[in-house]
């Protein structure tokens, strides 16, 4: 079918041509595309193809399921926003108003993503008027993820500041399956002077020169001993290199993982994570002890036997090579398909660790509300999907491999035919012809071993790729490079004009605030008022957007992040408890602690007496994240880790709010005792247990809008004044106010 003038330009821009027939009556005359990308997922995050063109003038989007385009004529007001989520991009249009769409995609479309969002912001500034000239558009084509995406295959190069460390070890390998591959290719060798000066003059009646029999056979079994003993030196140091590779790449994505904020993990899913750390690097561990050394051998031997080969008869040898260029055509045109589809298993993959990870530690939820079907069901949707997408790649190779393997099988008859020819005319002789097929089944033995290795080096490929997205990841919390170090800490706290915005949304502003040393602060204010933010901004979880907060009138930005967290003892609405013993999470701010300094934590929190009733006391296991511990209990612990390490700064984060009453009037004596002489922070849920803060902050939509004692702001009858109002109950029944209170009750914290 002929295509029209729009249709060849949007082909030769690299869209797909589904996609340029139905675009094109779209396009005025002379609008040309500027930059696509592939959206190749749906809202439910299933794989199902769309596209977003960008042109001079508009932004036109077909989604997964649209039966024709969208398009938003290019304005200042418009932004369109980038951003990834557990390993899957996102694009999202707004304009002063709402959201206008919202796309999504697999991070390998993440460059042309990157290009077509800077594109667009050049763009929308100009109210569509201006038009890049023809000439610019096949540079700004990076849109197309064929044109920028850079093959991930060069992620395998990254490893090498992993094995620098190795490299004389590595060197020493390579030089073993150098003479290992060479001693190996003496025995073919051998087989000429075995037929032309034994066999074939003992068929015409001369006799067997045994001397030279066990010369030439022993000079084989020599060879072959040879090859064995280096073979297994090889393999034994390569695969001892490749372990420590494995061991230090998955040291170093968890310790930087470590290093990451917050932020980051609020993004990412724990199973996605898992996978990373544990299977890719695995799977790239076995790539370098495994395949990548039955690689450099195959190369070697093809090398060194085609050395061989042209020395014996060149026009053989050069007949031998035909089918190369065929299967080199081949693994080209292979290995791009077969690098996205191990990228699409890798990323279903993650997704059926995500609902292991999420059902597993939440069997408890999933058994009192009876989802078990449903769980089930949603394990066998993901399962499904992974056997589709791993059934897709197993189509291409299994058409792949036995194609490789048939073109060798042509190559080996076109040897016969060839060599056969130049015996009869006694170009060549039998012994000649014999080691020459000798060695040509080696060679197209190892083409073919080689051609497998495209699958196995594209899996690796892409378990770097998504190790190396993690490692790529830059802190938002970044280290000082000369941190200040603060011998004695007193406690004083100065919020000086701080604000925070979460992309491009401001959560806190104009925050001012001294707190004295050893003074508790409590923290009030409706659901999402900011005050997690304001105690996560104070525990450096995340930095401030403008302003600084001091530390005895330093910029915590200035300390080393562990230093200055050494000296805050944080106690959680929802503690966390780390399988072991009791002993070893009371211990975990210090781990050198003595059984004494436990003990004494513990009575302190009131947590000793219960202790003691457990079978085994502090060394009584508390189950997975202390299931085996009630909600108090595990409250208690917690004080008991945060009495330990006796920090000068303590952040309590609504402590009682998930307790019953007479489990809140222990947990309220442990507080006592753990607030004594340090400067406190406190968020409540019950406005009663801060009446003996020495001030309350009381915030509103990321603001600070009255400080006083409780007394004295009930006195005002401000903002504190209907908080306390609501949770008391005290407001009179059908006032005005009675459906804001409501709402208020719901997010006291």
């Amino acid at each position: 079918m002929n295509k029209t003038p729009d249709e060849t330009h949007l082909a030769a821009a690299g869209l797909p041509d589904d996609s340029s027939a139905t675009l094109a009556p779209w396009l005025s005359q002379g609008e040309t595309v500027l930059a696509w990308i592939s959206t190749d997922l749906d809202p439910q995050l299933r794989f199902a193809p769309g596209t977003i063109v960008l042109t001079g003038r508009q932004l036109l989007v077909k989604g997964p399921y649209d039966t024709d385009w969208q398009a938003w004529t290019l304005q200042p007001d418009l932004k369109l926003q980038h951003h990834d989520h557990a390993g899957v991009g996102t694009l999202e249009l707004h304009d002063t108003q709402a959201r206008l769409g919202i796309w999504r995609y697999t991070l390998r479309n993440n460059s042309a993503a990157l290009s077509l969002v800077e594109r667009f912001e050049r763009l929308r500034g100009q109210h569509g008027t201006a038009q890049t000239p023809p000439q610019q558009a096949d540079t700004l084509l990076g849109g197309s993820v064929q044109a920028t995406s850079a093959p991930s295959t060069w992620a395998l190069l990254r490893l090498w500041r992993f094995a620098r460390p190795y490299r004389n070890a590595l060197l020493l390998g390579f030089l073993l399956t150098v003479t290992s591959t060479a001693a190996a290719l003496v025995a073919p060798y051998l087989t000429m002077p075995l037929m032309d000066d034994i066999l074939i003059p003992f068929q015409n009646g001369k006799p067997i020169d045994y001397g030279l029999v066990r010369l030439y056979l022993g000079g084989l079994l020599a060879s072959s001993a040879l090859a064995w003993l280096l073979g297994w030196a090889r393999t034994y140091i390569l695969a001892w290199v490749s372990e420590r590779i494995g061991a230090d790449l998955r040291t170093a994505t968890y310790q930087h993982l470590q290093a990451l904020p917050l932020q980051y993990f609020g993004g990412k899913r724990t199973g996605d994570l898992i996978s990373r750390i544990g299977s890719e690097s695995d799977r790239i561990c076995i790539f370098l002890s495994l395949h990548l050394l039955d690689f450099a051998t195959d190369v070697l031997m093809i090398v060194m036997t085609a050395a061989i080969l042209f020395s014996i008869n060149p026009w053989l040898a050069a007949v031998t090579l035909i089918p190369l260029p065929f299967i080199a055509w081949m693994i080209h045109m292979v290995r791009d398909r077969l690098r996205h589809g191990f990228e699409k298993v890798d990323r279903i993959w993650s997704e059926i660790t995500n609902v292991l990870a999420d059902t597993i530690p939440g069997i408890r939820v999933v058994k009192a509300f009876a989802q078990e079907k449903r769980e089930v069901a949603r394990f066998r949707e993901a399962n499904n999907r992974n056997l589709l997408v791993n059934d897709r790649v197993n189509t291409l190779w299994s058409l792949f491999a036995p194609t490789v393997t048939l073109l060798t099988e042509i190559g080996l008859l076109i040897v016969w035919a060839f060599g056969i020819w130049l015996v009869a005319h006694n170009e060549i002789t039998v012994g000649v012809l014999t080691a020459f097929l000798t060695y040509i089944g080696r060679f197209y033995l190892r083409l073919d071993s080689m051609s497998r290795i495209v699958s196995f080096t594209q899996k690796a490929a892409a378990g770097a790729k998504r190790i190396f997205d993690i490692l790529d990841h830059v802190s938002t919390v970044p280290e000082p490079a000369r941190p200040v170090r603060i011998e004695h800490v007193t406690g004083r706290i100065e919020l000086r004009n701080v604000g925070f915005r979460y992309g491009n949304r401001s959560v806190m502003r104009r925050i001012n605030l001294d707190i004295a040393p050893g003074e508790m602060i409590g923290l009030v204010g409706h659901s999402g008022s900011g005050k997690s933010t304001l105690v996560n901004l104070i525990c450096r979880f995340y930095d401030v957007s403008q302003g600084q907060i001091r530390l005895d009138g330093t910029d915590i930005r200035s300390l080393s992040i562990s230093d200055y967290r050494r000296h805050i003892g944080l106690v959680l609405q929802e503690p966390f408890l780390f399988f072991g013993t009791i002993a070893e999470n009371i211990a975990y701010g210090k781990p050198e602690a003595t059984r004494r300094e436990i003990i004494a934590a513990a009575r302190a929190a009131n947590a000793h007496e219960f202790i003691l009733r457990l079978p085994h006391g502090y060394d009584s296991l508390v189950g997975e994240r202390g299931q085996a511990l009630s909600g108090g209990e595990r409250q208690r612990i917690s004080i008991a880790r945060a009495l330990l390490i006796d920090p000068p700064i303590l952040i309590l984060d609504e402590a009682t709010s998930s307790v019953d009453t007479s489990t809140e009037k222990e947990i309220q004596k442990a507080l006592d005792n753990l607030v004594r002489g340090r400067t406190t922070i406190s968020i409540a849920h019950r406005l009663s247990t801060l009446r003996q803060a020495d001030r309350l902050v009381v915030l509103d939509k990321g603001e600070i809008v009255e400080v006083g004692r409780h007394d004295e702001l009930l006195a005002k009858n401000g903002h504190y004044f209907k908080l306390y109002q609501a949770q008391e109950g005290k407001m009179n029944p059908g006032s005005a106010d009675e459906d804001w209170i409501e709402d208020e009750e719901r997010g006291i914290a």
